[in-house]
């Protein structure tokens, strides 16, 4: 039955159906640090540990699976993929895949020991080095995003707090699960920058696709509030983006981060046009992502949870993609995809207890890119997130590139 709910809750929608349930919202952010727990497991007095949040239920996936349609090359008998959608054939050539990358990101500190480091993104600048990977993406430069972009999800009063705060040098914003350095404001209006500079450059046409090294990650951060390392919602902000500077009603955002997204879901949550899609660790930090949580009125069906126990790993991921994601994508058929890349949830992770692999990533990365190309023009922008083992982080995120470049 749970396998099914969103899928039906959908279909209501789409039907033409607005349904509002009483009492139906998105639940709330819990309000004290006992109730939320922390993404930290160590360090933060008041929120110590990650296994008190309080995540409500596990999906079990059962099903056919989805299908793959294919075509036959009578001239060649060679069996292709319909994955050219509204675009035609595959390109026989390799995507040009932007990168988004600046050392603005290394100057938000979040103190000594702490998982969210300028590290994570040298480990990834030097492992597509190593690979020769660096030489052949399109090397995007952010520029600081415009406050009418973040007061599209977030409250001009918070948006001004945070400024305050980084530049006061009180240390966090809001709780110490958001550390802040003096940089950091100015950090976070390049990391939602980088994203609308992507966005730019696959809307005119200069890229495929692109991936965004950025930080600090975001899909955390609720309208007025920061939480688990997060201050401006990059992903929620970009969809904004899309649909108000580019006309493209539609926005899908796959949020694989091993931590529910409980910022973007809650920006969305009533909201029609937008489809949440969500796998992630559960009962797991921040406390929501139930398979129950599925929208609320004329957004009833635009949010799909797939919650999973600890230890789940490729198998497990792919069944959530094959099982979930895909029918709902079918029925939404978004304009763009944009991708919350958290990778967290690859095995070794500091935070993260799942087991996903680098060919994991791969394998759900040449889902989200099909999606991409059937319904969305091969529009696709993939936001960094989380990822806290720099070894597995760095190596996920080549094993993504490397499906994005195809």
């Amino acid at each position: 039955m749970q396998k099914i709910q969103c899928v039906i809750a959908f279909g209501l929608f789409a039907a033409g159906a607005s349904l509002a349930i009483a009492g139906d919202g998105p639940p709330a952010a819990p309000s004290t640090a006992s109730e939320r727990g922390s993404l930290l497991p160590f360090t933060v007095p008041l929120e110590s540990s990650i296994l008190n949040s309080r995540a409500r239920g596990r999906d079990g996936l059962t099903g056919r699976g989805h299908l793959f349609l294919l075509a036959a090359m009578s001239a060649s008998a060679s069996v292709l993929s319909a994955a050219g959608g509204n675009r035609g054939e595959t390109p026989s050539r390799p995507a040009r895949t932007g990168f988004v990358y600046d050392e603005v990101y290394l100057r938000h500190h979040t103190g000594a020991g702490h998982p969210e480091r300028p590290e994570r993104l040298t480990a990834i600048v030097e492992r597509l080095k190593q690979k020769g990977l660096l030489a052949r993406l399109i090397s995007l430069k952010p520029a600081a995003a415009s406050t009418q972009w973040l007061t599209t999800v977030h409250t001009p009063e918070y948006v001004e707090r945070v400024k305050r705060s980084c530049r006061e040098g009180i240390g966090y914003v809001d709780t110490r699960d958001a550390p802040a350095s003096a940089d950091s404001y100015e950090v976070a209006l390049a990391a939602v920058g980088g994203v609308q500079c992507a966005i730019d450059a696959v809307m005119a046409g200069k890229i495929d696709n692109a991936f965004c090294a950025i930080r600090p990650p975001g899909h955390h951060a609720l309208k007025d509030r920061a939480m688990g390392f997060c201050f401006f919602n990059n992903v929620a902000i970009a969809a904004r983006y899309i649909q108000r500077h580019y006309n493209l009603p539609k926005v899908l955002i796959l949020d694989w981060d091993v931590h529910h997204g409980n910022g973007t879901q809650a920006a969305f949550y009533d909201d029609p046009t937008v489809f949440y899609f969500s796998v992630h660790q559960s009962p797991f930090y921040p406390g929501t992502g139930g398979a129950a949580e599925t929208g609320r009125g004329k957004g009833l069906g635009c949010t799909c949870n797939v919650p999973l126990p600890a230890g789940s790993g490729d198998a497990e991921y792919r069944r959530a993609f094959q099982e979930r994601l895909e029918p709902a994508a079918a029925a939404f058929k978004p304009d763009f995809v944009l991708i919350s890349a958290g990778f967290d949830a690859a095995q070794g992770d500091l935070l993260g207890q799942m087991k996903v692999t680098p060919q994991g990533y791969a394998e759900l990365t040449r889902i989200v890119k099909d999606i991409a190309s059937r319904y969305s023009q091969g529009r696709l922008v993939s936001v960094l997130e989380g990822g806290y083992n720099l070894d597995a982080l760095a190596a996920s995120v080549e094993a993504h590139l490397r499906v994005l470049m195809q």
